[in-house]
């Protein structure tokens, strides 16, 4: 071994490592709850900037479409900026694009804003891992990650308690001041305390045109099918068609551009380490469900309970501060037990969650919905953590940038992708079951006749005429048919998260039996 592999070997950052990983993952906590907090105020910014809601989803499209494209190539532009300069660009630069999106006076200027500010965010949460991937050694990496856990996981779940009562109580344009005192203040600390290593400094750097083009072209059109298809009626509409061709056109052609490039913008050859690879399908299938259900039990509780943003917000924080104690446990059971039976354990335990989680009546209480959510959050710290060490185990040094890039990608467009098919479930659901319940509201099914008479005799004592109390029942009637059809579709969809959960829990055995020992580094 020659001295500079030596000296590139034994590296280790002049600051105190555990006062980086503090800061790196305060830049990436800000990020992360960004892209949920926003979600409450738009029926506040779309009134404030006279726009209709649907044109104020824009302002969460065109985040995440900007967000999507920057981070698969993140690892290439640290390289290009330097991994440290490029940190902290990101950072100063969302910064300032959250104190424009607060001060802006019309919805044009807000989405370019938001373009702005996803740009810069998507370099955050790659590069912090990445940094924190080189400021610990093999053997404390389990407990790093327990703290980047709390960006991953827990602000997702706090964002949109976060963003209902910032809202509610000020205005939807502090929910982006937020983020200024944050800002500033890791900005500094970045600079203070974080080093390029060497062999990051040594690097040269080609830009890649074509596979910068292709991953953009697949990363846009995907993202927007995915945030448009529920409004557009899906593959119903000839937009969302178009968009699904060219995402997977330009799929195709970025995988195989990737696979010949002599020097990719990102290298995808890093999915042939079998730990990695069976990482990057464990971290999608619980963004899936991590997104999805956080979307589904604040969509049940205000558009079928009706709680305000605030109340419905405040269901998801019992089970962020399960998340937040179970996480150290998690980290001790780690240096006792092999990863990947802890893994396993999280989706038995995730599966049986949602199961739990079916338990749903149309006069269900708060405490209950508490219960639900936390039976769900709770198993999330067995999966974060665990999947992570377990990914990037067998890394090659040179090649940690590139998969951390991927890792992201492919939890933050689970995650999209979770949202889009929970919410279109539960539409296609509820039809199915309203078909089934309509089959009984007929005049020869004596229950109905008999209830119908009942109602119709309850609503003339109302001063109805004849005709109008008839009418009217007939409408209460539909409307309850509605509800009641809602309502059962929320079982359905948890009822195929646990299935998944539960299917993908043997694969985890497939995964390098490490395990991590205290006091010593990792071993296979």
């Amino acid at each position: 071994m020659s001295d500079a592999q030596a000296s590139d070997r034994d590296w280790k950052p002049s600051g105190n490592p555990w006062a980086i990983a503090v800061v790196v993952t305060l830049a990436a906590f800000m990020e992360v709850l960004d892209t949920t907090i926003v979600n409450v105020a738009l029926p506040h910014i779309a009134g404030s900037l006279s726009a209709s809601y649907d044109e104020a989803t824009w302002a969460l499209t065109s985040y995440l479409v900007a967000n999507s494209i920057v981070l698969p190539i993140s690892a290439f532009l640290g390289r290009v900026f330097g991994r440290k300069r490029y940190f902290v660009i990101c950072i100063i630069a969302f910064t300032l694009c959250s104190f424009l999106c607060g001060i802006a006076t019309s919805l044009p200027q807000l989405i370019i804003f938001r373009v702005a500010q996803g740009f810069f965010g998507g370099g955050l949460q790659p590069n912090q891992q990445s940094i924190i991937l080189d400021t610990f050694p093999p053997s404390q990496r389990g407990r790093a990650f327990s703290l980047t856990a709390l960006a991953t996981v827990v602000a997702p779940v706090l964002g949109p308690t976060l963003g209902g009562y910032i809202t509610d109580s000020f205005s939807w344009r502090w929910v982006f001041f937020i983020n200024i005192p944050v800002g500033t203040l890791t900005a500094f600390a970045v600079i203070a305390l974080v080093e390029d290593p060497p062999w990051l400094k040594k690097s040269k750097v080609s830009i890649d045109y074509i596979g910068i083009s292709l991953i953009t072209l697949t990363f846009a059109t995907f993202q927007i099918m995915l945030d448009r298809g529920e409004d557009a009626d899906w593959f119903a509409s000839t937009t969302i068609r178009t968009f699904a061709a060219l995402a997977a056109i330009g799929a195709a052609g970025a995988i195989g551009w990737l696979l010949y490039a002599p020097k990719p913008v990102v290298d995808i050859r890093v999915l042939k380490d079998r730990n990695f690879a069976l990482g990057c399908c464990a971290i999608s299938i619980f963004a899936m469900v991590l997104y999805g259900s956080a979307v589904l039990v604040p969509q049940l509780a205000q558009q079928h309970l009706g709680y305000t943003a605030t109340l419905s917000g405040l269901i998801l924080s019992p089970g962020a501060f399960g998340i937040i104690f179970l996480i150290p446990v998690v980290g001790f059971l780690m240096t006792r037990l092999q990863t990947r039976y802890l893994l396993m354990t999280g989706f038995v335990l995730m599966g049986c969650g949602l199961l739990y989680s079916r338990n749903i009546a149309p006069n269900i209480d708060f405490t209950h919905l508490v219960l639900l959510r936390a039976a769900q959050a709770a198993p999330l710290a067995f999966l974060f953590v665990p999947s992570s060490v377990l990914a990037y185990q067998t890394i090659p040094q040179q090649l940690q940038g590139d998969a951390t890039a991927l890792f992201t990608m492919f939890r933050n467009v689970a995650g999209s992708v979770g949202i889009s098919v929970s919410t279109a479930l539960i539409t296609s659901r509820t039809q199915v079951h309203m078909a089934y319940l309509s089959s009984h509201l007929s005049r020869s099914n004596a229950d109905f006749t008999m209830s119908l008479s009942q109602l119709t005799s309850a609503i003339r004592n109302f001063s109805f005429t004849a005709g109008d109390a008839a009418q009217t029942a007939l409408g209460r009637t539909y409307q309850t048919l509605i509800a009641q059809a809602s309502l059962l579709a929320y079982p359905d969809v948890f009822l195929y998260c646990a299935v998944l959960a539960l299917l993908f829990a043997p694969f985890t055995l497939l995964f390098s039996p490490i395990k991590k020992a205290l006091g010593t580094g990792a071993g296979h």
